[in-house]
């Protein structure tokens, strides 16, 4: 029997282009290749689909130089709908069969990837791919409607304001006065961008312009949040199997000694003055409570695949700061590392997110014959 096809799909048009090409450079390397055949496809920055080279260490990730999917001449040829024959057609003209193809890996971050758009574009071609559906992608993007999804299902979320570019041209004092009306310090984040771009914390007001400006540069609407003291803590969550519930790792923790968040470069740069510590120290109580909230937001956002909840453990309980439909996954993010704490390896969990689309799908063919 041949081995199933999975199309490895990294890059994309978003600012976590960058993180996105070395996610995926940990994926081509721990992936199993004894039961899958991969095919590495790249978007570049212009959002141009190419056949990428199957190179785990061009896309490694350090301060020096940041993995990117330029256009090598090659084009994707996605298959017409209801088919599975991937082509691609080459610099010079010609067209290759890559084969049948069983699912897409999508391992993008941010628009264009992570909010619902890439997913509908394989809903409407009916290939199967693994993670987040369109309702969940799109939800977990958009933080103002996250929140507002969250708060409806009684999941505790921190307070915050939504502010528009076009709110705070024309009245710059009723942003000041709510925002200030949150108390200091606070957040300020855009609403639609992701690995900590364009997040500053706000110590007092002389501090607003500056933050509001870094946020608009990423998008039009950003969240002004009030800051929850506490530990920041974070637990993984995998679709269930076989209709089951969704289940969750043991919670991880980001430890700041000199940060004053938990930033870009802290993320995925290795700078200094922030740990990821997993699992967390934590009591048998507390760890209950963030996994059962855990699969509670998840559930609230109608979850598939995966995703990373994201906590504030304060002197009064438990905050939900977001959720993750595709967490940063190279081998040092939180996401991989509270699974391997919990017991499954690097590898077994990138065959679970496969296997679970492959089921997903054989579900849903089941219920469109039964009708």
């Amino acid at each position: 029997m041949d081995k199933p096809a999975v199309a490895v799909l990294f890059g994309g048009r978003s600012s976590e282009h960058s993180i996105s090409s070395a996610t995926a450079g940990g994926v081509l390397r721990a992936i199993d290749r004894d039961s899958y055949r991969v095919i590495p496809v790249g978007i570049t920055r212009d959002g141009v689909f190419v056949l990428e080279d199957d190179d785990p260490a061009k896309f490694a990730l350090d301060a020096e130089r940041l993995p990117e999917v330029v256009d090598n001449g090659t084009r994707i040829l996605w298959p017409e709908v209801g088919e599975r024959e991937l082509r691609v057609r080459r610099a010079d003209g010609t067209v290759d069969d890559l084969g049948a193809l069983d699912v897409v890996l999508p391992i993008l971050h941010g628009v264009h990837g992570e909010d619902g758009t890439i997913q509908g574009f394989f809903d409407t071609l009916e290939i199967p791919y693994a993670g987040g559906g369109v309702l969940d992608s799109a939800l977990c993007m958009d933080k103002h409607f996250m929140k507002i999804v969250l708060q409806a299902a009684g999941v505790p979320v921190s307070p915050w304001v939504t502010v528009t570019q076009e709110r705070w041209e024309r009245d710059r004092e009723g942003v000041r006065a709510d925002a200030a009306a949150l108390g200091e310090p606070s957040f300020v984040k855009p609403a639609r961008a992701g690995s900590s771009v364009g997040v500053s914390k706000v110590h007092d007001a002389s501090e607003l312009d500056a933050a509001l400006a870094l946020a608009f540069a990423e998008d039009d609407k950003v969240l002004v949040e009030s800051a929850i003291a506490g530990r920041e803590v974070e637990v993984a969550i995998l679709e269930g199997r076989g209709g089951g519930a969704p289940r969750a790792s043991l919670p991880g923790e980001i430890v700041l000694t000199t940060r004053e968040f938990y930033d870009f470069e802290g993320k995925y740069l290795g700078g200094d003055g922030a740990e990821v510590v997993c699992p967390a120290d934590l009591t048998g109580v507390e760890v209950a409570a963030i996994q059962e909230l855990g699969i509670r937001a998840f559930q609230a956002v109608d979850g598939k695949g995966l995703a990373r909840v994201d906590f504030f453990l304060a002197a009064d309980g438990l905050y939900v700061n977001e959720l993750n439909t595709m967490p940063g996954f190279t081998p040092i993010s939180m996401f991989p590392k509270c699974w391997i704490a919990s017991g499954m390896s690097y590898p077994e969990l990138i065959t679970e997110l496969i296997e679970t689309a492959l089921e997903r799908t054989s579900q849903t063919v089941g219920v469109r014959a039964a009708r």
